[in-house]
């Protein structure tokens, strides 16, 4: 069985560093923008210096997080989200590194200080000019009014604290999830395709020092070939079973308990 497959490694590992992509939060109806249905099939992606440059551009940028900024509002932590921060419960593990932007993990009950959001989060506006973050739903609703981009009060131009195509990953960000993939005795990549740099080279920090490296994803990705393990199927199926047996042979607590 793959639960069974991937508790055997978990079992062996004390310092388990996880990356999640879509693939983890599709069960709690946020698509993969990526996938055959996702947003970039019918729209183009607004560029970090085309939002800098153009009035244009930032309308089209706040249009177009606008029309999903409900839908991750209302999203909620699904099972393997809830898995996650059990398995820190466990103290099992080390970090956890995350491609999405839709703040799940932290809400499911990871600490703040074992979740590197390498690629932002929706949860906050920032402003680019003094870098003070706010709520987005006030943001939100005066754009969906006037359709004008919405500045701070200090005059500058505020975004989603996200990072945008063409944007730099903030390097302290970066450097925090080199150094857990450096200190990892389990890496496992859950719901990726493993394609997007550079998060999807985290990974092979880990795996080319040795280090035991699980894929759980549906469909191939670009590491199949580097894996030690590769669990074809739903993480929502695979991973909760998995950590709840782990929990049990620990007497830890089960999810949401």
């Amino acid at each position: 069985m793959p639960s069974e497959k991937l508790l055997s490694f978990l079992e062996r590992s004390r310092k388990a560093v996880v990356l999640t992509g879509a693939g983890i939060s599709t069960g709690s109806g946020i698509p993969d923008f990526r996938g055959p249905q996702g947003i970039w099939k019918r729209r183009q992606p607004v560029y970090f210096d085309e939002f800098l440059a153009s009035e244009e551009k930032r309308v089209e940028y706040w249009d177009y997080k606008c029309e999903g900024h409900d839908l991750f509002r209302a999203a909620v932590p699904n099972a393997a989200h809830r898995a996650l921060a059990l398995l820190e419960r466990n103290g099992r593990l080390h970090c956890l590194v995350t491609q999405n932007i839709d703040g799940l993990h932290l809400a499911a009950g990871n600490s703040a200080e074992r979740v590197v959001e390498i690629h932002g989060t929706n949860r906050w506006v920032e402003c680019l000019s003094c870098a003070m973050l706010s709520d987005p739903d006030p943001f939100v609703a005066a754009f969906r009014n006037t359709r004008k981009p919405p500045r701070c009060e200090c005059g500058g131009l505020l975004k989603f604290a996200t990072i945008s195509f063409g944007q730099s990953i903030r390097p302290e960000v970066l450097s925090q999830a080199i150094q857990a993939m450096r200190q990892a005795d389990l890496v496992l990549a859950l719901g990726s395709t493993l394609s997007v740099h550079p998060a999807a080279s985290l990974p092979l920090v880990a795996a080319e020092r040795g280090v035991p490296y699980v894929i759980v994803n549906q469909g191939a990705t670009d590491h199949d070939e580097s894996a030690t393990l590769k669990i074809d199927a739903d993480v929502v199926e695979v991973v909760p079973p998995a950590i709840e047996a782990l929990a049990k042979q620990l007497g830890a607590t089960k999810p949401g308990s």
